[in-house]
């Protein structure tokens, strides 16, 4: 059977660089298991690799579609499903980096997320209107009694992403968490990084404060710009945020500390969800100075023995 690494944890926790360090010291290729990463010219408040570090060791799932373009939970599952195969064959091993979290799920537990990827067009209609006249708390009202499994499961406060699980709901007549098709196609090994809350916090605003540095305005600045055509993207932490700066209705350090607020909040959403819905082995990062031997330990062992 395939067997699959994933690196998982919230944001600005050290995901990348180590998904980077084991992909190169075992013979693997790295699948993003970031909804934001996918989108071309979305770099610096996506947190993407540097081009260098992109060229170090293959990435898939990575610039891979326009900001005007929609991306669901099942392109992602279909696309990084025959990513896997497709490094098996070659003989070479995944390793999958991401924070979030239902993707990861989606891949995990080869959940069937129903037949349309875009969901019934007059349904999806009928949802976007509720969200236009009573916001995302009158999708959750509706989530709430005809799914309420799935409140514990999914971001509440993605309006998309509870409009899929309604969807899901009414197509299957089961909870978007029960859709698995028990075809159990991978082992997976989840490594999951954290670190002390005040640490982590501290590690989020500071890097916020780079990547402005690194020129976060002017890439948001076409985002803002040309939202009306942006379906998914302009709705990303570091994007949305800084939009009441352009408009002149905001200054711009209340608009990083927008960032920062919404970024910390998010990482403690990650923590949660990985923690109750997935079987990780954790490692905090400032306690356990040597945690990278111990992970390479376990993935030798969780490999048969790789020997390089």
């Amino acid at each position: 059977m395939k067997k699959v690494i994933a690196v998982v944890g919230p944001t600005a926790v050290g995901k990348s660089a180590l998904g980077l360090k084991l992909a190169q010291e075992f013979n693997g290729e790295i699948i993003s298991g970031d909804s934001m990463q996918i989108y071309r010219n979305l770099d610096i408040g996506t947190a993407k690799d540097s081009p260098e570090e992109l060229t170090l060791v293959p990435h898939h799932l990575v610039n891979i579609s326009d900001v005007t373009e929609r991306y669901t939970v099942k392109d992602f599952q279909q696309k990084a499903i025959s990513v896997v195969d497709q490094l098996s064959d070659q003989g070479k091993n995944s390793f999958v980096v991401g924070g979030t979290g239902f993707y990861l799920n989606s891949l995990i537990q080869n959940l069937n997320l129903g037949g349309k990827a875009d969901g019934d067009n007059k349904l999806r209609s009928e949802l976007l209107q509720v969200q236009k006249n009573s916001g995302i708390d009158g999708l959750i009202n509706i989530l709430k009694v005809e799914d309420p499994a799935s409140m514990n499961v999914i971001d509440t406060s993605n309006a998309r992403r509870v409009i899929r699980a309604i969807e899901v709901h009414r197509e299957t007549g089961k909870s978007i968490n029960e859709q698995s098709n028990g075809n159990r196609w991978a082992d997976f090994y989840l490594i999951g990084l954290t670190d002390d809350r005040a640490k982590l916090y501290d590690r989020i605003n500071k890097r916020v404060d780079k990547m402005v540095d690194m020129g976060l305005l002017d890439e948001v600045r076409p985002v803002y710009e040309n939202r009306d055509q942006i379906p998914q993207a302009k709705n990303g932490i570091g994007y949305k945020e800084l939009f009441p700066y352009f408009e002149g209705t905001a200054t711009l350090e209340s608009c990083l500390d927008e960032i920062k607020k919404n970024s910390r909040h998010f990482a403690k959403r990650q923590l949660t969800y990985f923690r109750n819905q997935m079987d990780v082995d954790w490692y905090n990062i400032s306690d356990e100075p040597n945690y990278q031997i111990k992970v390479e330990k376990r993935i030798k062992e969780f490999l048969g023995g790789y020997n390089g």
